[in-house]
């Protein structure tokens, strides 16, 4: 039983690691591209685009009225 608990354990740290390793090969190359200011207006406009539409998702979920209505 120790041993279940022992790998229980183990998926919270892998989860962390396996999400900063995504992250930093995304932002990685974007970091290096952020002197052109064509790449920067566009990774801006991407990042603002990012929030609205997760903050419109989120307020859909969350509203118990017809979205229409």
């Amino acid at each position: 039983m120790r041993e279940f608990f022992v790998n229980v354990t183990r998926y919270p740290r892998y989860l962390i690691a396996f999400s900063l390793g995504v992250l930093n090969s995304v932002a990685e190359p974007l970091v290096q591209r952020r002197s052109n200011p064509v790449t920067a207006v566009a990774l801006i406009g991407a990042l603002i685009s990012g929030f609205m539409t997760l903050g419109l998702v989120l307020r859909a979920m969350v509203t118990t009225t017809a979205p229409l209505s």
